[in-house]
């Protein structure tokens, strides 16, 4: 900045930049490096400036030019940096007076953001994020962004530009499975931004929790050091009230976790679980507006079932699986969803809800299957009935019951569960739909 900047004003002061060279060591604990002096001075260079611009634009000046310091008795104020601030440093003086900078990359504009932090000028600030946010997001600049030291990331005038991060890394990796690589070599920062999403395109929430475990894994080897990250940081972006009741019990013996918390998180989780269904949905709902969302649903590929299992007389669980009407209307004209894996005498099984064709009326119909999955050429015999709730009672109406010999990989159910055509089923006066949901159950029962 040449000495004409502010020239002409009777406030003018001198300031005298003067530059060093920090040891690694020094820099590494740099936070005060503004007035460090254990260091070596490599040049010092003498500015004209406007002492009521500056002061106007940053409480750090104002503090140094009015506050009764040394410093504002004197003509001469010193300002102690590092040799690569300087560029930073004279574009944010620049900015004072002009409010723009001459530099548009995302490098040199994190630099004058850091500037701007250290010297309290919130409007540089927010010039800085609004065009890094301007420019084209790579994974590479989400994940500088999302590292800028806590007091920058602290900064209201940063937030839009974190969130935007957040939200491109969120977006970019929702199948983490097509990006396993990518995603398993992102840092912490990357991970927290991904998991916190509701859109992840995943099976289940018992594959959110192994895939956290296994980059922690990576990431942490030492035990110690993982078990802080995950109870500390991950944890709470794992929705373990949608985790399986299986894979729910083998956290209680993960070594992974502080025993503690994993007790805290799997009682929680169950609780969750015992709740009646609108229960549930007012604490999503109370959820949904807060950083915390563990009682929110994600979008999984598997839909979440309840399971009731009994032991005596006979081996046997009813299984409850919701669908929304969305979900249903999403079906049409040939697609299928299917149901989170439930067991039944150590055998795994599984609903997929279908929209088909009638084969004999030639009308798109909805469908239930139960399936067993693949293992092996075990044949299974099973008892099994399909039932929906269904108004004006809202109780469950029985639609088919029958037996069936599994092998693995097969399965058996009803093309047209309803006896209706899809446009009834789908209707606004639909029997099926109860505020919006479908309630299904099946009910297995091993046959002895």
């Amino acid at each position: 900045m040449d000495d004409g900047v502010g020239c002409e004003n009777q406030d003018e002061e001198a300031v005298a930049m003067v530059e060093e060279n920090q040891s690694g060591d020094e820099d590494a604990n740099s936070t005060d490096s503004w007035s460090m002096d254990c260091t070596t001075v490599l040049k010092v260079k003498t500015l004209h400036i406007s002492s009521p611009i500056l002061a106007a634009k940053s409480p750090f000046f104002y503090k140094l030019f009015s506050n009764g310091m040394r410093e504002s008795e004197q003509r001469h104020v010193t300002l102690r940096i590092n040799a690569s601030e300087e560029a930073a440093l004279m574009e944010l003086l620049n900015f004072m007076y002009s409010n723009t900078l001459s530099v548009t990359t995302a490098p040199a504009l994190l630099d004058v953001l850091m500037a701007a932090d250290k010297f309290e000028v919130a409007s540089c600030m927010r010039y800085c994020s609004r065009l890094l946010r301007n420019l084209p997001m790579t994974p590479e600049s989400a994940l500088l962004y999302l590292d800028l030291p806590s007091s920058v990331l602290m900064g209201e005038a940063v937030q839009p530009l974190t969130d935007a991060a957040k939200q491109y890394l969120a977006a970019r990796y929702k199948d983490m499975t097509k990006f396993q690589e990518e995603v398993m070599a992102l840092p912490l920062a990357g991970i927290e931004a991904i998991l916190s999403s509701d859109d992840l395109q995943i099976a289940s929430e018992d594959a959110v929790y192994d895939f956290v475990l296994k980059w922690a894994r990576t990431q942490y080897p030492k035990l110690e050091e993982r078990r802080e990250v995950l109870g500390s940081r991950l944890a709470r972006f794992i929705r373990f009230p949608y985790m399986t009741c299986r894979k729910l019990k083998k956290v209680l013996t993960c070594n992974d976790f502080d025993h503690e918390v994993a007790s805290k998180l799997v009682l929680e989780a169950l609780f969750f679980k015992a709740e009646a269904p609108h229960r549930q949905r007012s604490l999503a709902a109370e959820e949904s507006a807060t950083l915390n969302r563990r009682f929110v649903e994600r979008a999984y590929k598997y839909r979440p079932v309840k399971v009731v299992e009994f032991e005596l007389p006979r081996q046997q669980c009813v299984v409850y699986l919701d669908l929304k009407r969305e979900e249903c209307a999403n079906l049409f004209p040939s697609g299928r969803v299917y149901s989170q894996a439930f067991h039944l005498g150590g055998q795994g099984f599984f609903l997929s809800a279908h929209c088909n064709m009638d084969q004999q009326s030639s009308f798109h119909c909805f469908g239930l299957f139960l399936g067993m999955q693949e293992k092996g050429s075990v044949s299974f015999a099973v008892d099994y009935e399909f039932a929906a709730r269904s108004k004006p009672t809202e109780e469950f109406v029985s639609k088919y019951k029958g037996n069936y010999t599994f092998t693995g990989g097969k399965a058996v159910g009803y093309r047209n569960l309803f006896a209706i055509p899809w446009t009834s089923f789908m209707a606004d006066d639909s029997l099926y739909f109860i505020n919006g949901i479908l309630h299904l159950r099946a009910e297995l029962t091993i046959r002895h």
